[in-house]
């Protein structure tokens, strides 16, 4: 009986706890929910802080930012109302590229692949390609 209890109790700290397994969201996915929400408020700086180096050393404004983001096709990202996390692939260490869905406030399905990195300062947004999908959410 002594056996069968210290196999359990070492089972048992062998697996992980449940408040954990339900708080698995991964590092990038925290810094492209920063960016996307920075961009529902129109929070320039946030948004900007939370993209690649590349794009931080190219924008002294962070209005400048999100106006070229606007400007290039890239307000629904700003505009939606929900985004949800697909698939994921590592490109190499440090390097991801993960699908989002975005709902729009008028109902429109919209897909960005983004494409993360592992800069000193964190997960930062690199870039971003955005496509419509058919049909209407609900």
């Amino acid at each position: 009986m002594r056996l069968l209890l210290k196999m359990v109790f070492a089972l048992a700290l062998l697996s992980p706890a449940t408040g954990q397994e339900l708080d698995t969201e991964r590092p990038w996915e925290v810094s492209v929910t920063g960016q996307i929400e920075a961009l529902r408020d129109g929070d320039g700086a946030a948004a900007l802080a939370l993209a690649g180096a590349g794009f931080r050393a190219a924008y002294m404004d962070p209005q400048d930012f999100i106006a070229d983001i606007e400007r290039s096709g890239y307000k629904p990202i700003g505009a939606s109302r929900t985004h949800t996390f697909g698939t994921y692939r590592e490109l190499a260490s440090g390097m991801v590229v993960v699908s989002v869905e975005l709902i729009g406030t008028d109902g429109q399905v919209w897909e960005a692949i983004y494409q993360v990195a592992d800069e000193p300062e964190g997960w930062r947004v690199q870039g971003v390609v955005l496509r419509s999908t058919p049909g209407i959410a609900i």
